[in-house]
Order: structure tokens, then C-alpha cells, then sequence
């Protein structure tokens, strides 16, 4: 595939997915990132902003098989992975399938069930495969998991967990939309059209696996300089010696960061990486991978503020 289908793929992606979702259009720019990257999100939005109808809509646009897990303070591990069960019939154990065994799995309101249920996905997540009864399982090679949480209430949840949350490539801040698109949800769906599936608005599969994987490989096929690579080793390592920060990025942050540069210059059907495209992912990559110092907190600071310094002080190639 050429960078210039890539281009074509992910405009004919954005198209299916505007049928059924009016706005977000940076959302689904980072999803695609992710996609040809390999890498997991993380929506965080208040209820109401389509990030369940939005992870729908993109995995019926890419003609995947979807999964979705709603999580509860009683979800338990083996309802994420499944389970052996004891056939009688054929006095064998026999592995019943558990939601996570899909190409892209919604994971949604994470933190409503505790980190025990949550670390089912830390395998699945890093490795694409499952563990059961000490027997490996692998997962679809397009294995990605969306995430959604509240950001508002904060009784009832489980803050993920460091580990949990360095496996995300991005962190996407889903806010309200303007007031014209607001006029255009109201106008589309305030006739009861709200529980619709993307399906049922015209949302149709424009993608296949083998679509994909070939799209993945061009992505890893554009250039990545060393003087862009020394780049987001100085800013990623730079968020570590920041003073307002107890514990910064991880080296996996910044080989997500490459990875995801790379996915969006493909997408510009651009076969080299440029610092702008470093820039332009660090905030997604970087915000859920800090955390503040106790003065910092006090004072006030923001995670988007300190990405922001840490872009400001770290000098990027010409």
C-alpha cells in the first residue's frame, strides 16, 4: 500500500464515521493515529459526548469485530477473559471466550471496577494474548482496546493504576461540542433517533484486515531521523527532570510517540517524520503519564500546561 492510499483509507474512515458522529473530528484524527500505530486510547469526556457511539462507529467503519465490556465494581477477571469450563460430555476443559477476544474491545467507564478486574487487560494490552490456567491465547493481530472514563464523579471509581494507564498510546480529552454542532445532534437525533446503531445511519465498512495490516506496514516504513528520535528522547526525558513532576514519562512513552509520529505522517501521505508531528501528539501521549508534584498541585498546575513548557524548552531540529 502507498502513502497515498493510507491518506485515502483514513479519509474514507473520517467519512463513515461523520455519518453517525457530528464533531470530534481531532478524536477521530488520534484514533486513526492509534490504529495505524497499534496503540490503545483512553476517552475521557462527561456523559453524553458519544465516546461509547464514537468507538461504534469506528470499529463498524473499519469492519471489525467489536467487543464491548461495561465495567461495574462486581466485573471479575474472567469475565473480561473467559474461562475453562469442565465439559461433561467430553470430560475436557473447554475455553469459553470472554469479551476480550475481538479486534477492538470498548472498555467502557474503566475505572468503575477495581484494578484487580482492570489488570486483566495489562497483557492483553502490551502483548495481544491472554493467560489462562497457565496456557497462552493469542489475540487478533488488530487488537485494540478504547477506553472511556468520567472525569466528573469520583465516588464509585478506581483511578487506574500507573501500569494500567502507561499502556494507552493516547489520552483524548473529549469535551462538549460548539453550539452549531450541538443544533446539528439535536436536529439528527432528538426525534428518539439517539439509541440508533451506526449501522442504521449509514456507517458501512471500508476497511478489512488485510486492508489494515497493509496500511500498518507502510506506516513503519516511513523515515524516522535520528534527529527527530533524539527529540522525544529529550522531551520525554525532560518531563522526568521537571520540577513539578514526582514521576514522568516511561521509555515506552517515548517508542509510543515514535510510533504514533510516524502513524501520522503516513496519514499526510508524508514518508518522513517531522518535529510538528512530534508536537502535535506529545499532549495526547505525555498528559496521563505525569504525575504532579504536591507543590505543583497547590499552585494549581495543569498536566496540558506542563506538556506545554516541556514543548517550549526542548529545542527540536530544524
Amino acid at each position: 500500500m502507498t502513502l497515498d492510499e493510507v491518506r485515502a483509507l483514513a479519509e474514507a474512515i473520517r467519512g463513515e464515521v461523520g455519518k453517525a458522529v457530528i464533531g470530534q473530528q481531532e478524536i477521530v484524527d488520534h484514533l486513526l493515529v492509534a490504529l495505524f500505530a497499534r496503540g490503545h486510547v483512553l476517552l475521557e469526556g462527561p456523559p453524553g459526548t458519544a465516546k461509547t457511539f464514537l468507538a461504534q462507529s469506528f470499529a463498524t467503519a473499519l469492519g471489525l469485530d467489536f467487543g464491548r465490556i461495561q465495567f461495574t465494581p462486581d466485573l471479575m477477571p474472567g469475565d473480561i477473559l473467559g474461562s475453562n469450563l469442565f465439559n461433561f460430555q467430553t470430560s475436557q476443559f473447554t475455553l469459553t471466550r470472554g469479551a476480550i477476544f475481538h479486534d477492538l474491545l470498548l472498555a467502557d467507564e474503566i475505572n468503575r471496577t477495581p484494578p484487580k478486574t482492570q489488570a486483566a487487560l495489562l497483557e492483553a494490552m502490551q502483548e495481544r494474548r491472554v493467560t489462562l490456567d497457565g496456557q497462552t491465547h493469542p489475540l487478533s493481530e488488530r487488537f485494540m482496546v478504547i477506553a472511556t472514563q468520567n472525569p466528573i464523579e469520583n465516588q464509585g471509581v478506581y483511578p487506574l493504576p500507573e501500569a494500567q494507564l502507561d499502556r494507552f498510546a493516547f489520552k483524548l480529552l473529549v469535551g462538549y461540542p460548539d453550539h452549531a454542532e450541538e443544533a446539528r445532534i439535536v436536529a439528527r437525533y432528538g426525534d428518539g433517533g439517539v439509541g440508533a446503531k451506526p449501522a442504521d445511519l449509514g456507517v458501512m465498512a471500508v476497511a478489512d484486515a488485510d486492508t489494515l495490516a497493509q496500511a500498518v506496514a507502510a506506516t513503519g516504513a516511513v523515515t524516522l531521523s535520528d534527529s527527530v528520535v533524539d527529540y522525544i528522547v529529550r522531551l520525554v526525558r525532560a518531563s522526568r527532570e521537571s520540577a513539578d513532576l514526582i514521576a514522568g514519562a516511561s521509555p515506552r512513552a517515548a517508542v509510543l510517540l515514535a510510533g504514533a509520529a510516524r502513524a501520522r505522517a503516513a496519514i499526510a501521505a508524508r514518508d518522513y517524520v517531522l518535529p510538528d508531528d512530534v508536537k502535535a501528539l506529545a499532549p495526547a501521549v505525555l498528559r496521563h503519564r505525569m504525575v504532579l508534584s504536591p507543590a505543583a498541585e497547590i499552585e494549581g498546575r495543569q498536566a496540558e500546561a506542563i506538556v506545554a513548557d516541556l514543548i517550549a524548552r526542548t529545542d527540536s531540529p530544524r
